[in-house]
């Protein structure tokens, strides 16, 4: 077996970081993409870091989040289903710098009027104007450079008026071992397959995120592992 270094994030390139991935090729990555995050479990830490920051919200209100990154939009259909069953009030916008995907999510979520979509840079003025009660950043964040890292989290955490959570993965020996024979039972795709594994290797391990909350001041950080082979870091504002 190959070596695999952990020691620190790799800065290797994804295939998805092409903001001109189009048509069949880049439609049946963001499925993959899905079916992956819905079978290990990651929308639900997104959808439970949710409830945690909206607890102490007046119910009759309009609760407005964005989600970073939102490739095919499915993190924000689960939480439209979610926040119909509470009968919430709900503003989901979805961001992202790919049109092509962009085109893709507002297809898929046609029967949801409380979804819209945005092609955003998120470090152009244009974004940084924008206002929110939440911001999700769900497998996004480690598409960036370290020091990209610290501007955005910053901006996040601004234009939010509860707080941010970040959904993202932990750079791991073992994460990469197990992604590896998953894909080799359920992934056919080379795209989802090979970004999977350099996500692994840009990702983050705990230690990481904690130097970045030390220098980012909200009321509370809360940075924990969950299945399978994630960190929720939630900055409370």
């Amino acid at each position: 077996m190959i070596s695999i270094n952990t020691s620190k994030r790799s800065e290797e390139a994804e295939i998805m970081d092409d903001f001109e991935l189009k048509g069949a090729e880049l439609e049946q990555t963001l499925s993959d993409l899905e079916n992956i995050n819905k079978w290990l479990g990651g929308n639900k830490i997104t959808l439970d870091g949710i409830q945690k920051l909206l607890k102490d919200t007046p119910e009759k209100r309009t609760i407005r989040i964005a989600d970073v990154g939102c490739g095919s939009g499915a993190v924000l259909r689960e939480i439209a289903n979610w926040g119909r069953d509470q009968k919430l009030d709900m503003e989901l916008i979805g961001i992202d710098a790919n049109p092509y995907a962009i085109e893709i999510a507002q297809r898929r979520s046609d029967y949801y009027p409380e979804i819209k979509f945005e092609t955003l840079n998120i470090f152009s003025e244009d974004y940084k104007r924008q206002e929110y009660d939440i911001v999700l950043c769900t497998l996004t964040l480690h598409h960036f450079k370290n020091e990209e890292i610290l501007e955005l989290l910053n901006i996040f955490k601004e234009q939010s008026q509860l707080g941010v959570i970040i959904n993202d993965l932990q750079r791991s020996k073992i994460a990469y071992v197990l992604f590896q024979a998953f894909c080799r039972v359920f992934i056919n795709n080379e795209i989802a397959r090979k970004d999977g594994l350099t996500s692994i290797l840009r990702g983050f391990k705990k230690n990481d995120l904690k130097k970045l909350a030390n220098k980012i001041p909200a009321q509370t950080h809360s940075i924990e592992w969950k299945w399978a082979f994630r960190y929720r870091w939630i900055l409370k504002k």
